[in-house]
């Protein structure tokens, strides 16, 4: 191991993106091992484009603006996004309500309308298309039309399991594709449900198992296939199993009533690509790859925090990217990339943000989370394979194989003090003094 050839990046509370000189020779036995083993092969990394994302870049001015779609877009900029989520309708990061189409009993689809996403949504996918002609977008609905739920409304409350309903709402996915395609703009995915078990007070709908699976089936894979889309049908936004529910004393949803009940039935499954997993969806990923190790794997929403953007919630999910890693994601995305101060949702909550677009200044602030993404996905490329670890650190870092011959580890010394890490490629051990608190990415130039 040729220390002139290595990389090391650090960040720490104090200071973020520090490149640190690689020490000399010394190292003792390793305690963290690059094995020969090699597993999923990456995507991509990227958030979601929300209403409220879109108006809190108003608040920039004209350069920050441009600053910070560079960052998150440009494939030579700072997180290079290769894949990145939209809604379909209202999420609960829209300014109101909203779907695609209120017209009452309108099963033709002939009011089905976008106009309104030419206002935020549009525009902001197309400064992130114009640096990245190949960004990849996958949608989901937070809620379906209000007219197909019962009750009729876009919070809580179920589809309509009627014939007539659930033939309309195939075709509503298949216009949104058919119209965004109008725009310029390709839809790679639709994931039917976002949270499937979220029965809220913002844009929500609950579904079973069975039904996600018998929509699937019978319903949105042959309007694909009438309609001659190519876009991806996945399982997804899957936020089960839910963890024990210490007063029922039992567990409500887990992974035989979603993935397995829709990915075991042959006649849906030959319409899925892939499984979209997010907040509780963590205790169900390791037994769906390990079941369904052929399919693709998304963590779809980062958990997101109550607005204060803390280096403690930063290291939490340091810890939720190498445990979706781990268990086989090919791609991670990030919530709200940008919000103004405390990021408060139309419905009254605060979340987190790469980014804070502060208005009294006109300047963007970048949070420790913009940071923990940096440390995966400005080397971490679409096509870099996951490479085995052994060793004691191997519960704190992630390493990847990179299509140019680059091998990053991406490791956090969660510890109140220095911690020293003796990595071994082989070829050698080279130590590294980790700074207590730190994220830290590795490189090992080919």
């Amino acid at each position: 191991m040729d220390r002139a050839n290595i990389r090391w990046i650090s960040s720490t509370r104090q200071s973020a993106w520090i490149e640190k000189e690689v020490a000399g020779d010394g190292a003792g036995d390793p305690n963290l091992i690059i094995t020969g083993d090699t597993f999923q092969t990456v995507e991509g990394f990227g958030g979601c484009f929300n209403e409220l994302g879109y108006v809190a870049l108003g608040r920039l001015s004209e350069a920050e603006k441009t600053n910070v779609l560079d960052a998150l877009f440009d494939p030579d900029g700072e997180l290079k996004f290769s894949i990145c989520r939209m809604p379909i309708g209202a999420s609960d990061y829209a300014l109101e309500w909203y779907s695609l189409n209120e017209t009452d009993g309108d099963v033709a689809m002939e009011h089905f309308s976008i106009e309104r996403d030419r206002k935020y949504l549009i525009p902001y996918i197309k400064e992130a298309l114009k640096r990245n002609p190949e960004l990849k977008i996958f949608a989901s609905p937070w809620s379906p039309p209000t007219w197909m739920k019962y009750p009729k409304a876009y919070n809580y409350g179920t589809l309509r399991w009627e014939k007539e309903i659930l033939q309309a709402y195939a075709l509503y996915f298949v216009k949104f594709v058919q119209a965004y395609r109008e725009e310029g703009i390709t839809i790679h995915q639709i994931h039917v449900q976002n949270e499937v078990v979220a029965d809220q007070k913002f844009p929500s709908c609950v579904w079973t198992g069975e039904q996600l699976r018998d929509f699937i089936r019978d319903y949105l894979g042959p309007a694909f296939e009438r309609h001659g889309l190519e876009t991806e049908i996945w399982l997804g936004t899957i936020n089960a199993p839910e963890p024990w529910d210490v007063y029922t004393k039992k567990i409500s949803t887990d992974y035989d009533a979603y993935a397995n009940t829709v990915l075991s039935d042959p006649e849906a499954y030959k319409y899925i690509k892939g499984v979209g997993y997010q907040w509780a969806g963590k205790y169900a990923i390791q037994r769906t790859v390990a079941s369904y190790p052929e399919l693709r794997y998304m963590q779809t929403e980062n958990e997101c925090g109550d607005g204060n953007n803390t280096w403690e919630y930063a290291q939490y999910v340091f810890n939720l990217f190498q445990h979706y890693f781990f268990n086989g994601v090919n791609s991670y995305v990030y919530w709200n990339m940008v919000l103004e101060p405390k990021g408060r949702s139309t419905w009254g909550w605060e979340q987190n943000s790469m980014i804070t677009a502060d208005p009294a200044s006109g300047r963007a602030i970048y949070n420790p989370e913009y940071y923990v993404m940096k440390h995966f996905s400005h080397f971490v490329v679409p096509g870099s394979v996951r490479l085995g670890l052994k060793g004691r650190w191997t519960g704190n870092a992630v390493a990847f194989a990179a299509p140019n011959g680059d091998r990053v580890v991406v490791i956090a010394n969660p510890f109140k003090d220095a911690r020293t890490l003796c990595l071994s490629d082989g070829s050698g051990v080279q130590s590294f003094e980790l700074e207590p608190e730190s994220f830290n990415t590795i490189v090992l130039q080919a």
